[in-house]
Parts: C-alpha cells; sequence; structure tokens
C-alpha cells in the first residue's frame, strides 16, 4: 500500500494529490452535516433539540481543523466519520430506512477516505516545502 501510494505521488504530484482530497473533504463534509441536519429535523416527528445536537455537534467541532487546513484534525475527523459509517450500516437495515442509511454510510466513508487521503499529502507536502 506504501508503495503504491508513494506511486501516486510522483505520479500526479502532491499538490494536486492534496486539493483533490481537500475538494473530497468539503463535498462529502457538507453533505454529511446535511444528511445529520434532516434526520435530526425531519425525520422527527416533533423538532427536539437533544437528537441533533448529538448527531451534527460532532462534525461542527471539527470545522476550525477544516477550515484550517490542519492534517492532524483531519485525521481524527477520519475516525469520527467511522462513527457515522457504524450508524449508516445500523440505519439501512431499518424497515424502509434503507436509502437513507446507505447514503449516510457512502457520504461517511468518502469523508472517511478524503480524510486520510489529506492528512497523508497534507503532511507530507508541509515537511517537503
Amino acid at each position: 500500500m506504501r508503495q503504491w501510494l508513494e506511486g501516486l505521488e510522483a505520479r500526479r504530484g502532491l499538490d494536486t494529490l492534496t486539493e483533490r482530497s481537500r475538494r473530497l473533504v468539503l463535498g462529502s463534509y457538507v453533505l454529511l452535516l446535511l444528511l445529520m441536519l434532516y434526520r435530526g429535523v425531519a425525520v422527527q416527528s416533533e423538532v427536539a433539540l437533544g437528537p441533533l445536537i448529538a448527531f451534527v455537534l460532532p462534525l461542527v467541532l471539527f470545522l476550525p481543523s477544516i477550515l484550517g487546513r490542519r492534517p492532524r484534525g483531519h485525521a481524527w475527523l477520519a475516525f469520527v466519520s467511522l462513527l457515522y459509517f457504524t450508524q449508516g450500516v445500523m440505519v439501512a437495515t431499518l424497515p424502509g430506512q434503507g436509502l437513507r442509511g446507505l447514503l449516510e454510510a457512502l457520504v461517511s466513508l468518502a469523508l472517511f477516505t478524503g480524510c486520510m487521503g489529506y492528512a497523508r499529502f497534507r503532511s507530507r507536502q508541509l515537511r517537503a516545502g
């Protein structure tokens, strides 16, 4: 895996890979945040603040790291995204919730991939420059 990543870095360049992974992070982050807002507001019969905060707050806490382009914050967000992946898989098994759960799992998996890529490529970029 390490050799494959180093070959990819040599072919594409760190700047390109860093920018692509950043776009993946931003897109999947916004999409997952919207999914969690939808889950906290629209799915419940009445708007309860507790579940909304529980779904959205972990993502919002990483906003300074994303905006500050900090590799370590992205690495931690990757681990948190695995919790959303697990939740999405569990929701997908519920009757009538398969599509929403599958979408949540796929978006969180994209966030994980983008965050791990960004953490690796940005760290190597900072060390090189």
